[in-house]
Formats: C-alpha cells, structure tokens, sequence
C-alpha cells in the first residue's frame, strides 16, 4: 500500500533491490526518490543509513534537485565494509508551511495575531518532540530557543515584523534541520548497498608477461630461447611499483599444451621454440592448479608475491575457465566439454576466428561438477596470496556459476576482487556487474571523441555507478586501437590522461610506456609480433637512459592520483564546456568538510574517518589540525587530436567547483609546475608534441 506521504523510485536500488547497489568505504553518493502529497501542504524528506551492525546514522535531511519534478536528494557516505541499508523517509512539514503562510499574510496585516499565535503553538511542539538523551546538553538547548522564540511570537509588545523575523534567524533554521516537527511520517522499504575495500573502485593496474623478462636467445641460434622465470620477473617489479601502479595482473601462469599450439602471430604451425598461448591451458604437468614448469615453482611464486607485497603491488592472475585439448580435464572430465557428431571435442570458435588450441567448457552437463573444481582452484591461489583475479571472457559462462561462485568468496573473504574482462553487449556488462563482479573492463578504447566520451562517461559515472566500476586499460595484448597506431606518442599521452583521470581504476599493458604500435596488419587491432605467441623482451634499461617513451608521464599520472583523493572517485565527475570539438575539459571535487563523529550526520557531506578524508588530511595537515578536512579539486583540459595543436576557450561551471560564478581562482597545473590565475572563461592552448593536457588543481582565494 503507498504510504501517507508516498515515496517513489528510490535510487540507487539495482534490479528492484534484488541485488544491492554497491560502493565502497569512504565513498558518498547521493539517495534520491520522488516524494509528493496531496494539495499544497509543505513536506520533508529525509534518509537514514544503517550500518553492517544495524545501527542507524542520524537523519540526512534531502534538499528538492529540481524545482517541479518533486524529486528530493541527499549525498551520504558508508565508512567500513560490508551489507549496509539505507531507507528514506517522508513528512508533513507544519512549520514550513506555517513559514509560507505567515511570510505572506503578516507583511498584508492578515490574521496576524492568529498566524503569530499558531507558529508559537507549532515551536512549543517541536521543542516537546526533542528527545533529550542521558548528559546531552545540544538536545536541552534547543528545546530552550524554541520555547523562547513561542513566547516571543505571542508578545505583542513586540512589532508583528520582528516577531516572524525571529522565527526565521540562522539558529532557529540549524535547531529545525537537526530536529524537525513531523507530521505524518511515512518510510519507505530498506534498501542494500554492498560496501567493499577502496581497491575495488580505485587501483592502477600493470599487465605483463613473466616469460619475456629475463628471456635468453642465443644470437647464432643454436639452442632453443630460455624462458623468463618468476624469479627473473620479480626483478621488474620495482620498475613497476616505481610508475605508481598498486596491482600487477599477470596471465596466465599455467603448463600450455601442445596440441594445435598456435605459432607466431596466431599462425597454425609452432617452431618448438614457440612458447603457445598462455591461454591454452593444460599439459601433462597440469592444469589450472599448477605452474609452468618453465616459469618455476609454487615457492617461486609465493616469493613473487612476497616482492610485490614489499613493493606496495598486490598480484592480481588470470582465471581463464577454458583448456587446452592435453589438461587433465579432457581425460578425467570429458563431460565438462561439448562432444560434436563425429565424436571429437568441439573447440573454440568466433567464426571465422578459430581456436584450435582451446576448448570451451560445457557448464551444463555437470555444473555442480565444474563448479567445485573452479571454487577449490580459487581458493588454492587465494591460498598463496592472491586477492585479485581478473576474469576472462565471463561472458561466455552462465551468469548463475558466477553469481554462486562470487558469493561464495564473498562470505568467507570478503576482500577478494574480481575484474571482469567483459568486451560484450551493454546488457550482459551490465548484468554481469550486477552479479557481483567488482569491476569491469569496458568500451573506452572505443571512445574517442569529445562526444563520445562525455556520453560515455555521463553513463558510467551517473546511473551505472550504483553496480559497475569501470576500469579503463589504454591497451591490452589483444586491443592496439587505431587511434594508437596512427597518432604517435601524443596519442599514447591523451589517452593516458584520459584513463587516469576520468577512471578511478585504470591500467596499461606492458610495451604502452614505449609507444609500441604495430598492428599485425592495415585494420587489425592484433600486435604484431603479439607477446600472445611468442617471448617479446624490452630494453627497459636502454629506454630509460636513453629517455625513451613516456614513463614519466605515467609516473606523474600515478603520483597525482595518489595525492588527490578527488581522481579516487567516479560519481563527482563533471564535465565543462569547451568551444572547440577536440578539447574535453572536465573536472573532480571532493568538498571542504568538518571532521564529525564515526557515520554520517546531517550536514556533512563525507564521513569522517574515511580514507579519503585521510588522504586529504595528509595532503592539507594544517587544515586537519584545525578540526576540519581540506578539499581537493582537480580540472583536467586534454587536446583529443594528437596531430595538431589545438586552442579554445574553456567556459567553467563554477557551481560544480564550489565557487560562485564571479569568483577568481588558482590553478596549478601538476604536470610542470606552473600557476594561472582563472575564472569562469579562461584560454588554452594545448600543443600535443609537448603538452597534451592541463591537470590543475584548484586553489580558491582567500576570504
């Protein structure tokens, strides 16, 4: 039955609030829903969180979003992990009402000694609903101004004007926010938002191959290529932490079989000295729980792992649910696979493409089968310091195994992620998101243009925020866009402040900070001479003597996320207008708050305690000393075209930086160091030969 107050279309509710919306600890976003009534009587919204131990936060009250449309909102903010809920509440606002009426009548000298009359008589009520817990003094102090105020409306001694001004000063407004008189209170269903660990919205992700680093060719050929082993790879991991990057995601790691080895560029004949696809699963030396014979041992993973715990890096790997025809699977389980008319086992296909060397699982014939298999496999690398996965092709598996299988980890370690590599239809990303992925891979390697960015982005950091986390990867060794190969090192700049800054999770695969950018041929994304086929060793050390690409630009990149919690979120993204097609200009802020007690209270925008307050506290300690949180925006300008230079003007929506719209302000640009004085319209010129973008933070003048 609709309430008294009715309370309609709740956000963020996913799929009718069969699945939680999600986020993560320290993120706010905003709860909305249309509340209406009948006539013209004034009413309040509010919405109350609670938190994974039940406990309610005090209530936030909602402010209308747009005049007409009754659709009220507040931003709250979760501060640990797990199952919080949230619900929203409506009332009869009596003395709003009155307020309207008496602001009218009074000045006319209508029924003015009635209208002071009734208003005294709804502050006696409101000072009487106060409740007044053990020791509390605020509660008291209240009740107190109201009753003062009720006797005043009644003294006629007093000029009509004054009295109904002293019903509207600042303190009566701030007593009636933190306790409202309600009439008619209506609450709506609870709502669940599954809050997870801040690496599952922001990370910095470095994808590359352990088999290249460190590989060995003999020059005359006389002897087959020595493989890169872990231990050799780990020596690449300090490179890596020292670019910024907090996950390495590895392929996969397991024996590759022989059978139908793809060679060089995916050609159908190996040379024995062809390593084969990570992956094709499988070979005598086993399967999806075991290591490659030819990268080492358990022990050399673990101390990988251990290296990259040291060097601030958790290590995500692949879970690719499909093998090679020599995995054990095919012997011990041949009703895991789909068996064609003439008997052989159907391999993969996406016709034309073929893959001869792998064969896709058939999650029907034995689910539960495949099920407690592909749980004792997760739990075996969780086991030696996994905590991260990163999922290939999961949609081409039934969305019901992973559901089972993502809650399954869940209940009893929460703190495992798992990334979706998902480039499919909108739906199923969606759904798969939905199911309980943390993150998603996603189109922005097909999102170029100003236009189809801010559409894009528009979705993904507005609706598609309450279950989807996108994390942009510029590259990866199946995707080398023409964008890239076409447009140099400038292309591989932009695109790289793009997916830094637009993202709170983005990532690169190996060879993108050396600009590498060779298609296997005129159309193709495919590399040439993919790392997918065969060893690709690079000369890290001669490109960093010799100051070859941009990895100091990713340094940079990496260095600001790190030191602005703005870039660590994905719903505060707003974009400004820009009066030339091929420069974008969007911005990030996180609002100056006050340190309040543990949840979230009216009036503060971000709970207090959060890791984003944390890192704003470190960024600002003096503000931090003094009691409160210094804010963090920044403004980002990219030149999109990476052939020319480009200049426009840039035309700021000040409200979305806090400021008022004559305001003037500092901005810093934390890519050379150099400060401009800007307000609404400012000029740019960005040449991508030397300077792509602008990433300016935000000073705002003193007061």
């Amino acid at each position: 039955m609709i309430g008294r107050i009715p309370i309609l279309d709740v956000q963020p509710v996913v799929d009718c609030a069969r699945r939680p919306a999600k986020a993560v600890a320290g993120e706010t976003f905003q709860v909305s829903a249309t509340v209406i009534r009948e006539g013209h009587g004034a009413l309040g919204a509010g919405v109350v969180l609670r938190d994974p131990a039940g406990r309610p936060s005090p209530l936030v009250r909602m402010r209308p979003l747009a005049p007409g449309t009754d659709r009220y909102g507040a931003e709250v903010t979760v501060t640990e992990e797990g199952t919080w809920q949230f619900h929203v509440e409506s009332w009869s606002d009596p003395i709003a009402a009155w307020h309207h009426d008496a602001a009218i009548k009074v000045p006319l000298g209508q029924d003015v000694e009635l209208m002071l009359t009734e208003g005294a008589l709804l502050f006696e009520r409101a000072a009487r609903s106060i409740r007044q817990p053990p020791g509390a003094a605020r509660p008291a102090a209240a009740r107190t101004a109201l009753n003062a105020l009720a006797r005043k409306l009644r003294d006629r001694g007093v000029p009509p004007w004054d009295r109904l001004a002293a019903a509207e000063t600042r303190e009566i407004r701030e007593i009636l926010a933190r306790y409202p008189l309600r009439q008619l209170l209506t609450r709506s269903a609870r709502y669940p938002v599954l809050v997870d660990r801040l690496r599952a919205l922001y990370s910095s992700w470095y994808e590359f191959f352990p088999r290249s680093e460190g590989v060995q060719f003999d020059p005359l050929g006389r002897r087959e290529p020595e493989p890169g082993t872990l231990r050799t790879a780990a020596r690449r991991l300090e490179a890596i932490a020292d670019m910024g990057f907090d996950v390495v995601y590895l392929p996969p790691v397991h024996p590759i079989g022989t059978t139908f080895r793809k060679g060089r560029n995916n050609t159908l004949e190996a040379r024995p000295s062809d390593p084969g696809s990570p992956w094709a699963i499988g070979a005598p030396e086993g399967g999806h729980d075991a290591i490659h014979p030819d990268l080492g041992t358990f022990a050399d993973f673990d101390a990988f792992v251990s290296r990259a715990r040291d060097l601030g890096l958790e290590v995500a790997i692949d879970l690719a649910l499909q093998a090679s025809p020599d995995h054990p699977w095919v012997k011990e389980h041949p009703e895991w696979f789909t068996t064609r008319a003439d008997g052989s086992i159907a391999y993969a296909e996406n016709p034309p493409k073929k893959y001869q060397d792998i064969y896709p699982l058939n999650f029907d014939n034995d689910p539960q089968g495949i099920y407690a298999e592909v749980l004792r496999t997760v739990r075996l690398w969780m086991d030696h310091g996994v905590r991260i996965f990163r999922v290939d092709n999961p949609h081409t598996k039934p969305l019901r195994f992973w559901e089972r299988l993502l809650a399954t980890i869940r209940q009893t370690d929460p703190d495992v992620l798992f990334l979706a590599e998902a480039f499919t239809r909108p739906a199923m990303m969606a759904t798969l998101a939905k199911v309980g992925f943390h993150q998603s891979y996603t189109y922005f390697t097909w999102r170029n243009s100003k236009e189809e960015l801010t559409e894009y982005m528009r979705e993904l950091a507005g609706p598609a925020a309450a279950y989807m986390r996108p994390n942009f990867f510029a590259n990866t060794p199946d995707i080398l866009h023409e964008y890239l190969q076409h447009g140099g090192p400038p292309a591989f700049k932009i695109r790289a402040v793009l997916a830094a800054m637009l993202s709170p999770s983005w990532g690169i695969y190996s060879g993108y900070e050396l600009c590498e950018n060779t298609p296997l041929r005129p159309g193709s994304e495919e590399y040439l001479d993919s790392e997918k086929y065969q060893y690709r060793p690079r000369g890290w050390e001669t490109a960093a003597r010799d100051g070859l690409g941009i990895a100091p630009l990713i340094t940079d990149l990496n260095r600001i996320r790190k030191s602005h919690p703005a870039v660590h979120w994905l719903r505060n993204l707003r974009f400004h207008h820009v009066d030339q097609p091929d420069l974008i200009c969007f911005s990030k802020r996180v609002p100056d708050r006050e340190i309040t007690g543990a949840g979230t209270s009216a009036g503060s925008t971000y709970g207090a305690g959060t890791i984003a307050e944390r890192s704003s506290a470190q960024a600002a300690p003096q503000a931090a000393e003094q009691g409160g949180v210094a804010g963090d925006t920044v403004l980002v300008v990219v030149n999109l075209d990476p052939h020319q230079a480009r200049e426009a003007t840039v035309w700021l929506d000040m409200p979305a930086l806090g400021m008022d719209w004559p305001e003037g302000f500092t901005v810093k640009d934390e890519l050379d160091g150099e400060s401009y004085r800007w307000g609404q319209a400012n000029y740019v010129r960005l040449d991508p030969a030397w300077r792509p973008a602008h990433i300016f933070t935000v000073t705002r003048d003193l007061a």
